[in-house]
């Protein structure tokens, strides 16, 4: 129990983080963008508001999703919790990847 409630605390931040990327995406006018040092230019999307909506709810599912990992560690301990998170951020990083690819194909202008 001791070790669990500092990987709550971190989990909750890293969540909270994640959140806050989408509440950010959601309110965006400007098309919200997913790797580092890109851009996705207004041009190049059919309807923003949608687009940033869906890439929102993505982070912010995904922020959800981390912050549970903690949940899971105080209840079912820091092991469980840990392959929770473990798996969270790899399969899940690729299932990131995976539903931008979704979200800007549905949303690009040129389809």
């Amino acid at each position: 129990m001791d070790e669990s409630i500092p990987f709550l605390i971190i989990t909750l931040y890293c969540g909270l983080i994640f959140m806050i990327i989408g509440i950010y995406a959601i309110k965006r006018k400007t098309p919200m963008h997913f790797w580092s040092g890109t851009t996705v230019k207004v041009e190049e999307i059919s309807d923003i508001k949608a687009y940033n909506r869906a890439n929102g709810i993505m982070w912010i599912s995904y922020g959800i999703l981390m912050a549970l990992s903690g949940l899971i560690s105080l209840i079912f301990g820091t092991n469980i919790g840990g392959i929770f998170l473990i798996i969270l951020c790899t399969v899940g990083l690729i299932m990131l990847v995976s539903t931008y690819r979704g979200i800007y194909n549905k949303y690009r202008k040129d389809r």
